[in-house]
């Protein structure tokens, strides 16, 4: 197979052109610009399938976006991956409380996960954030037990761990909740695709065309 050249500026193009060209089914219009891009950041097409939104989840997100939210995530290599120009247009902020020192306190003395540790910190900045969890389903789990106490929940999560011990579960969990959501079902995910999903939510609430 011989490679073409194509110009920096036209790659990530060329790449939605190729994702849709393969596309075996018709995606609806609100979730097609995350869906896609989680296919961009992974080569994955497994993702036009086993992405689940619930009701409404595209509007709540776009309005929260839109209001200048705070966005929580559970690693810091998801926050790395987040547009910064796109949440700074929003007026927007983003934390990550994974590598705080009372964090790992407070997960050491109480025997827990520093992702739990973090839900609990999270919980004192109010409902109105996005919590994006790509790696520790023990985030979404808490994050389901506080909501469930009527502690905390969410405006909406992105639920995208990775992995073998109690991913399933857990997002199955999140979506049984009721909590608004986008959720991988199934093993897939990961923190580039937690950062995708974000990433797609907020150049539609720039009203960037980048899918």
């Amino acid at each position: 197979m011989e490679s073409e050249y194509i110009r920096p500026e036209e790659i990530e193009r060329r790449s939605f052109e190729i994702i849709r060209s393969e596309l075996n089914c018709l995606l609806p219009e609100d979730i097609s610009p995350v869906v896609l891009r989680c296919i961009h950041t992974t080569a994955d097409f497994d993702y036009a399938e086993n992405l689940y939104f619930s009701e409404h989840v595209i509007s709540l997100a776009m309005q929260l976006l839109r209001q200048g939210c705070t966005v929580v995530t559970d690693t810091n290599m998801a926050k790395a991956g987040i547009s910064k120009t796109a949440l700074t247009k929003l007026g927007c902020e983003i934390r990550c409380f994974m590598a705080d020192e009372d964090i790992a306190r407070t997960a050491k003395e109480q025997g827990i996960t520093r992702a739990s540790a973090s839900v609990e910190k999270a919980a004192a900045y109010g409902n109105s954030l996005i919590y994006v969890v790509g790696n520790a389903p023990t985030a979404l789990m808490r994050i389901c037990e506080l909501s469930a106490e009527g502690i905390f929940t969410p405006a909406l999560v992105i639920g995208m761990p990775v992995g073998f011990v109690n991913v399933v579960p857990a997002k199955e969990m999140l979506i049984a909740s009721g909590i608004p959501c986008i959720v991988a079902r199934g093993r897939k995910g990961g923190s580039n695709v937690a950062a995708a999903v974000m990433n797609a939510l907020l150049y539609q609430a720039c009203g960037e065309k980048r899918a």
